[in-house]
């Protein structure tokens, strides 16, 4: 009887894995660069946001998206800036939503900082979306509008009350403020477990020139974890999510806490996933300069011979890791560009 051969897969639709072995089945995508609030260790207050012209219009972002699932990535995250400011963004999410009804797609989600919630949360669900990350740094009204320069706390909490009626599952991101919220971010443990929402920290990220000195705001986890455990029962789990953040399971609430340290610990081993701007750079890593032009491309041709190719050709320079570090004699940031335009 001869031998069966198995013949191999069109280049189209071949899985995207990096030189490291790690299959790329999770892309992060910012639609904007554009927020509603002015974080302070995220942006300056007067920023400059890119000319429209720039942008993927909603048409090309769909298009890239597409070809990334069809080479195997399962799950696509949308971010910005906020993502929800975006004009006609729903239009993507419905678009997108094919992906999830065809089983090419495993999840459609987002990060917000949960302005719009309360606007959009059903249609959010009506799209297949069922979880959530949403950004929440304190739970004190003045100090929130402190931190976001432009944020209205109570608006964010009316958002979150529409997607939990929605039925989206919420998990609260916190970026852990040196001297601003330290002290709350156990009051924000209960708070969020309370409610049925996980909860992750994240180290500040040295990415972008803002209004101030990132030495002055980082808190290493580290600290912040060892603190956490004089009160709580931390108990390790082993779970992942095709994100960075590393679990805890809090015994006394039954909730998960995450932690997120860029800074501290390098959490590249696994990574699976790479992030779309706004302006359809392809960077391969958070913390490397590196990046492959996929707006040229697919403007160039209707066929995605050339924008497979690009993708392909970026994948394979893939770095192992990042090289994340706070100039502490400069005050400069490890990367010039802002987490608004890579996408948080």
């Amino acid at each position: 009887m001869p031998e069966s051969k198995t013949e191999p897969l069109p280049s189209a639709f071949r899985p995207l894995v990096d030189p490291f072995g790690r299959g790329i089945t999770y892309l992060r995508v910012s639609v904007t660069d554009r927020c509603d609030f002015r974080c302070v260790y995220c942006m300056s207050e007067n920023m400059t946001f890119l000319p429209k012209r720039d942008l993927l219009t909603l048409e090309e972002l769909d298009r890239i998206c597409s070809v990334f699932v069809s080479n195997g990535v399962r799950k696509l995250r949308i971010t910005g800036g906020e993502p929800l400011v975006r004009r006609d963004i729903m239009s993507l999410f419905r678009s997108l939503s094919r992906h999830l009804d065809s089983g090419a797609l495993d999840e459609l989600t987002l990060t917000t900082n949960g302005s719009q919630l309360s606007r959009y949360a059903e249609e959010l669900a009506a799209c297949g979306v069922r979880r959530i990350n949403v950004s929440i740094d304190t739970l004190d009204p003045e100090k929130f509008h402190r931190i976001t320069r432009w944020g209205d706390l109570a608006k964010v909490q009316e958002g979150l009350d529409a997607a939990q009626r929605a039925g989206l599952k919420i998990k609260i991101n916190t970026v852990a403020l040196k001297g601003v919220n330290e002290d709350e971010i156990a009051t924000l443990l209960t708070w969020a477990h309370g409610r049925g929402m996980d909860l992750t920290l994240i180290e500040v990220m040295p990415l972008g020139e803002i209004d101030g000195q990132r030495i002055d705001q980082f808190l290493p986890l580290s600290l912040v974890r060892a603190q956490l455990a004089q009160r709580f029962s931390l108990e390790e789990i082993d779970e992942r999510t095709g994100g960075p953040a590393r679990y805890v399971r809090v015994a006394e609430t039954g909730g998960k806490l995450g932690f997120i340290t860029p800074m501290t610990h390098n959490f590249c081993e696994s990574c699976n996933r790479v992030r779309l701007t706004c302006t359809g750079q392809l960077f391969m890593c958070l913390g490397q300069e590196d990046a492959a032009d996929l707006r040229g491309p697919a403007r160039a041709s209707s066929d995605d011979a050339m924008l497979r190719q690009a993708i392909a050709e970026a994948i394979s320079r893939k770095p192992k890791g990042h090289d994340f570090v706070i100039d502490r004699r400069h005050a400069r940031p490890a990367m010039a560009r802002h987490m608004s335009l890579t996408g948080g």
